[in-house]
């Protein structure tokens, strides 16, 4: 389908807000993204700059689903499906991504958000960072930019994680910021697969993808991008990055971290640039998904029939994870607990619960909780593990936090009928009431 067909079939349908009226790049528009929740809006006249910004694509699986037209329970099967069977793009010479070519960088001009008044300043969120190394290695991910002056930024860069690697390999890395992207692209950047595989391989095989060269050096973008910042990351040279609101609606500390020169931006005419609130749902979806896909794959392997999985919202989509499994054997509830903490390993809380429990009501995860699960039976603790740098409550230092795991599974045979649940009749109410 593509970014503009996209959006062009949501202002068709009328789900698109337009706003019209003049707004500031500086907390208005982040304002307006969090009070419109999951509804996508266009914001045709940002002040300062003369393009377009547009956000909450994407914010429900629901979105994600109708963009692929599958239904939402198609989209772990069909994002596994392409992690496990990658396929090249489709590499073309002209596109759309490089019809206007700026060598003199001004970041000004561009309509960067300020989006909380304790950030530390302007940021892209959206930017898919593709790099590739000396050693010929393409590598496509996310990371937070900060904007320290008219062409740097100061850059988020994960330790121990695969261009954090990179950089450490290389000290100068090419860098490629590509704004204004499908979802095919957005997913397969937040995969996490062996250094080495290229996520645009996994992003054709989500929807094809034509692909074409950058023009400072020899790593490929996605073509039909919308704008693409390039220039040179540098290990040693470091400025201070954040405050900023991350995944858990909490503002993440103050880091020394490496700063990305931009010698060149390219853009479509027209371009229009891609707004992700940090925090917002549209965030948590792009983060969440697609961990779901590993944690299923885990579970699969441990000998657990894995039926579905959700990192929930209310984890953040981040710390949180609902397993439900088809239960054959009494241990399968521990085995799930262990194989989901392997396939997302920021994971802090899992739950594992049947095949007769919505996942996506957690009215019915709580009374899954409050009818099968007893403490000094079903809970599964791991004291002092690796977590998540984003959750507030473990060590800042190391990210060590005790993770948990809830079995909230019925017990096999005789035992599990006190634990059925009451099922009444169903009946055609248009019937009844005419």
């Amino acid at each position: 389908m593509g970014f503009r067909r996209f959006i062009d079939g949501l202002r068709a349908s009328g789900r698109l807000v337009s706003v019209t009226r003049e707004v500031s790049r500086d907390l208005d528009v982040a304002a307006v993204l969090n009070a419109l929740g999951e509804r996508p809006v266009l914001f045709e006249a940002v002040g300062g700059v003369e393009y377009p910004v547009v956000g909450n694509l994407f914010g429900s699986k629901r979105a994600l689903a109708d963009y692929f037209g599958i239904e939402p329970h198609e989209l772990i099967p069909k994002i596994v499906r392409a992690i496990e069977t990658p396929t090249m793009p489709e590499e073309v010479e002209a596109a759309p991504c490089r019809e206007v070519v700026e060598e003199e960088v001004d970041l000004d001009a561009l309509p960067i958000l300020f989006h909380c008044r304790k950030d530390g300043g302007r940021y892209i969120t959206s930017g898919v960072f593709i790099t590739r190394s000396a050693s010929g290695i393409q590598n496509v991910d996310f990371h937070r930019a900060m904007q320290i002056g008219k062409d740097r930024f100061a850059v988020r860069v994960v330790r121990q994680r695969d261009f954090d690697a990179l950089l450490n390999e290389d000290k100068t890395l090419a860098v490629a910021v590509c704004i204004g992207n499908a979802p095919n692209v957005l997913l397969a950047a937040a995969t996490s697969v062996p250094l080495g595989l290229n996520e645009l391989e996994i992003a054709n095989s989500l929807e094809p993808l034509k692909v074409t060269r950058a023009k400072t050096f020899g790593g490929m973008i996605p073509a039909e991008c919308e704008f693409v910042l390039e220039g040179v990351v540098r290990l040693e040279e470091r400025e201070a990055e954040g405050p900023f609101v991350d995944l858990t609606d909490t503002y993440d500390i103050v880091r020394q971290e490496p700063v990305f020169q931009v010698t060149c931006i390219t853009h479509r005419r027209d371009a229009l640039w891609q707004a992700l609130l940090p925090g917002g749902r549209e965030h948590q979806m792009l983060m969440g998904t697609p961990r779901e896909p590993t944690i299923y794959k885990e579970v699969n392997g441990a000998g657990v029939a894995c039926l579905d999985v959700n990192v929930s919202p209310g984890g953040c989509s981040w710390l949180h994870a609902v397993v439900k499994i088809d239960k054959m054997r009494e241990e399968d509830g521990r085995r799930a607990i262990a194989a989901a903490f392997r396939g997302h390993r920021s994971c802090k809380h899992v739950f594992v619960v049947d095949r007769d429990v919505d996942i996506y009501d957690p009215v019915q995860v709580e009374w899954a909780m409050a009818t099968r699960f007893q403490a000094d039976v079903d809970l599964v603790v791991r004291e002092r593990e690796k977590g998540s740098s984003l959750d507030p409550s473990a060590d800042p230092e190391t990210s060590f936090t005790t993770k948990c795991g809830f079995d909230c599974t019925k017990p096999l045979g005789e035992r599990s009928k006190p634990f059925e649940r009451a099922l009444f009749p169903e009946i055609d109410l248009l019937k009844i009431l005419e």
